[in-house]
């Protein structure tokens, strides 16, 4: 059974931007900051390591192509060695880790990047990753769209774990995805914290707390947690007025990495946060009987849900470059197969299993 009791972090760090290796030394020294605090479940902003692309629109097609080089070569990969030394860090502190990050592609013959979240478990394996369904506006040319197949969620002592990035916290649909497959912590990972001026494209970075008022992180963290009746982790990037080295500040214009990172209970009420302005790690203890006390007035998977009037389409699938159509085991092709089963309306499988027998004989 989960723990009746269990501690969320956020760490709001700022990276060594566009430094694998700095980037790599700072997560494992405040992955042990949080062990040390008796987190049992840590959350690290969007694309952290080793930093949100703040210059994305801000530089000329050949200063973004390097930029793009530059970025690529310090991102993170599935089979990086950066792995197994996070993995190590996180069995030390005994801990869950939900780590933003940019990744590069772990298909052959692809460098795309993708906006993901990694998740490692307690004995410091990656279990498995999300990557960003839909990259927002200009991000779309820095990153891939994620697949459908990374919108799953992790089981763990603590109950059931999933994660969104940025703007997917505001996909009505992928919210409802994962409350249905029984999320019941979430870590929402943003690139900051800003103040809104009119429409989402008009934002500046947020001067304190007070941008609550018109930052949409505000109240998308706390609605997530009631609507799906969730504990939420939301971490926020964080930098520092110092600009980062080989940047000037014009083109890191875009910099609204504030902070902002807030610990949220399954009634929407902030228990943590939101921090601005600062790095710092943020903690809260909740109960599990948060959760039960705000399903017994709303159970968006029970008593207060309506699957006969409204239901939803989840698609598991992971986009392939290719299939292989040439002959199989059996000396049968694929489509040839298909083709047979639908002349003589019989399944594709019988058509198989007659062919492999003659193979056979």
């Amino acid at each position: 059974m989960p723990a009746e009791t269990f501690t969320l972090a956020a760490a709001q760090v700022e990276p060594v931007y566009h430094d694998k290796e700095g980037t790599l030394d700072k997560t494992c020294r405040w992955i042990e900051n949080a062990g040390d605090a008796g987190a049992d479940l840590v959350v690290f902003p969007e694309t952290y390591f080793p930093g949100y692309p703040y210059w994305r629109g801000s530089v000329s097609i050949p200063r973004w192509t390097d930029l793009m080089v530059d970025l690529q070569k310090n991102s993170l990969h599935v089979d990086d060695e950066a792995i197994e030394v996070l993995g190590e860090a996180v069995a030390e502190a005994d801990l869950y880790l939900a780590l933003g990050t940019n990744e590069r592609s772990d298909r052959p013959g692809s460098d795309t990047l993708y906006n993901s979240i990694f998740y490692f478990d307690r004995e410091g394996d990656l279990v498995g990753r999300h990557r960003k369904l839909m990259p927002t506006h200009e991000e779309r040319a820095i990153w891939g769209r994620g697949d459908p197949s990374h919108l799953r969620t992790y089981e763990t002592d603590l109950g059931t774990l999933g994660g969104l990035v940025c703007y997917e916290n505001h996909m009505t649909l992928s919210k409802a995805a994962l409350a249905a497959m029984g999320e019941e912590i979430h870590a929402a990972v943003w690139p900051g914290f800003w103040e809104q001026h009119g429409h989402p494209g008009d934002k500046t970075r947020a001067e304190s707390s007070e941008a609550v008022d018109t930052c949409d992180i505000y109240p998308a963290t706390r609605e997530y947690a009631f609507e799906t009746q969730s504990f939420v982790a939301a971490c926020s990037a964080y930098m520092s007025d110092d600009v980062p080295a080989e940047f000037s500040e014009d083109e890191l214009g875009f910099n609204v990495a504030a902070g902002g990172s807030m610990l949220v209970n399954p009634a929407g009420i902030v228990e943590a946060g939101p921090l601005v302005g600062e790095e710092g790690l943020l903690t809260a203890e909740f109960d599990r009987d948060e959760r039960r006390a705000t399903k017994a007035y709303f159970d968006a998977m029970g008593h207060y849900s309506r699957w006969d009037a409204v239901s939803l389409s989840v698609s598991d699938e992971t986009p392939a470059p290719m299939e292989r159509r040439g002959p199989s085991g059996n000396g049968l092709s694929a489509a040839r197969a298909q083709n047979l089963a639908e002349e003589y309306d019989i399944p594709v499988e019988a058509v198989e299993g007659v062919a492999a027998a003659l193979a056979e004989r």
